[in-house]
């Protein structure tokens, strides 16, 4: 039986770099590069007159970039399973890891180009499943159009000068998954690495326990997106809720403990520590 390969759109200014991505892709015996297009205006014409199942879209090319095309495919009906390839510093990508985007980073190498084709697969194969995986991977498109659509409005208004606008919801990925988690759920933060843990209230009713969920993005990239009424810092390691404070206790010499009213244990650095105590009263 033969079995249907999967089809790219690669779109990259550069000719070596089109060649790069064609290569890498015939590794993968479940895919082939179907086009390869050096710019947007090339793109728009080949989706025309097919679809496919992946764009690896270039962000820094002449006359459209990257960017204002994807935004221009964000707002039709049917987003396609986008992939960033940029040469962007690692400042700039945190953006991207805030909004759980996937990208490749030039030069890439074999190991990170497989684990974004197995990302994609998976989604891909929601869409080809019965009739309720396929309503979840419709479900999955649309958030994956409006995290595009956030990345987007932030970079709009970074190139305009303007602050970094707050979010008030985070696409968290998960296993090729995307789930989508409001702001305002959220009762505290702990960094773990290039990480972080979202430490989510307990739905109201019923016996709903906490959720904590690993967010890949930094805390201090996450910190600058967040709204500032809403969070304060607390450690190097820690954002809270105000209102989630419930006391504050010395655990040791110079050392702090937050309890919450869900019972976690917040560490708190002594620079932190007035700010609190007048929180408290």
């Amino acid at each position: 039986m033969r079995i249907r390969k999967w089809t790219a759109l690669v779109v990259d200014d550069e000719a070596l770099a089109r060649r790069n991505l064609q290569l890498a892709l015939a590794e993968h015996p479940n895919w082939h590069a179907a086009e390869l297009c050096a710019s947007a205006a090339e793109a728009r014409v080949a989706m025309a007159g097919r679809d496919f199942d992946l764009l690896l879209l270039d962000i820094q090319m002449p006359r459209q970039n990257g960017l204002s095309f994807a935004a221009e495919l964000c707002d039709g009906p049917h987003p396609p399973l986008l992939v960033f390839v940029t040469a962007y510093d690692e400042h700039a990508l945190a953006a991207f890891d805030v909004f759980a985007l996937d990208y490749l980073l030039k030069p890439f190498d074999d190991q990170r180009f497989a684990a974004m084709l197995a990302r994609v697969e998976q989604m891909l194969t929601l869409k080809q499943g019965a009739v309720s995986a396929l309503a979840q991977a419709q479900a999955q498109a649309q958030t994956q159009g409006q995290t595009l659509s956030g990345f987007l409005h932030e970079q709009r208004s970074l190139a305009g000068g303007e602050a970094i606008p707050a979010v008030s919801f985070l696409n968290v990925r998960s296993v090729g998954m995307l789930e989508r988690i409001a702001v305002a759920d959220i009762e505290w933060i702990s960094a773990a690495g290039n990480y972080v843990e979202l430490h989510l209230r307990a739905a109201e009713g019923g016996n709903n326990r906490p959720r904590v969920v690993l967010h890949r993005a930094t805390l201090t990239a996450l910190e600058q997106r967040l709204p500032r009424q809403q969070f304060m810092r607390v450690h190097r390691t820690a954002l809270l809720r105000p209102e989630a404070l419930a006391r504050l206790e010395v655990s040791g010499d110079a050392c702090y403990e937050a309890t919450l009213r869900s019972a976690d244990k917040v560490p708190v650095s002594e620079r932190y520590v007035k700010q609190l105590r007048a929180l408290l009263g």
